[in-house]
């Protein structure tokens, strides 16, 4: 795909995601990882109104080289990237469902999306909380890449889902998986839930080689 190609996707589900309220506002971020750097949304900037000429083009080494400013998120982004050779986009939103379960105190810190669905498992695997820290501030970093060569996807404490994905159509499906099923979750607590058990689980990773 060209790099311009690259953009115009971006655009389309950035358009997407804002428009069906998964993330509000000027929240969330994009990015995709190029042969000759990377691509991100501006700081600042909405996800349902973004302009493929403007797009923040960064060098291999992260140093912003074209377009409007990047998100102030680099550091979540460059934690995936570094750790996960093989992701070649980052998607982090504000969605609702997600957000909330992030801000619970009661969650699995080391997996807050129970197995609730067969499509959260084998799109996002588990999910783990990374402990807050300020939006943008360098700390999530390490925070991040202890926990990212094993774990496509965080809940950020009290701020929102981050996926990985192969490619950026690959990371969008993941991350709204990881809202349906935080959804679910929400909507069914104090419910008698049947989960996936173990043996549900290793049955989906013999076919479709979960991580």
């Amino acid at each position: 795909m060209s790099e311009q190609a690259i953009r115009e996707n971006m655009v389309k589900w950035g358009r997407s995601l804002f428009e069906r309220g998964l993330t509000a506002g000027s929240s969330g971020n994009i990015s995709v990882r190029l042969d000759d750097g990377y691509l991100m949304t501006p700081t600042n900037s909405c996800l349902g109104f973004l302009d493929p000429a403007t797009l923040s083009k960064l060098d291999p080494q992260g140093r912003h080289v074209s377009g409007d400013a990047p998100t102030k998120e680099l550091p979540l982004h460059f934690a995936f990237y570094e750790q996960r050779p093989a992701s070649k986009a980052v998607v982090h939103l504000h969605s609702t469902y997600a957000t909330a379960l992030s801000c619970l105190s009661d969650v699995d810190p080391a997996d807050a999306i129970p197995p609730i669905t067969p499509y959260v498992v084998m799109r996002a695997g588990r999910v783990p909380v990374v402990p807050y820290t300020r939006p943008g501030a360098a700390e999530v970093k390490p925070l991040i890449a202890a926990l990212a060569a094993e774990h496509a996807a965080v809940l950020l404490q009290n701020h929102g889902p981050v996926v990985a994905g192969a490619t950026l159509d690959a990371a969008v499906f993941a991350i709204e998986e990881v809202e349906e099923a935080a959804k679910l979750a929400i909507i069914t607590r104090g419910m008698p839930v049947r989960l996936l058990d173990e043996a549900a689980i290793a049955d989906l990773d013999r076919h479709f080689k979960l991580r």
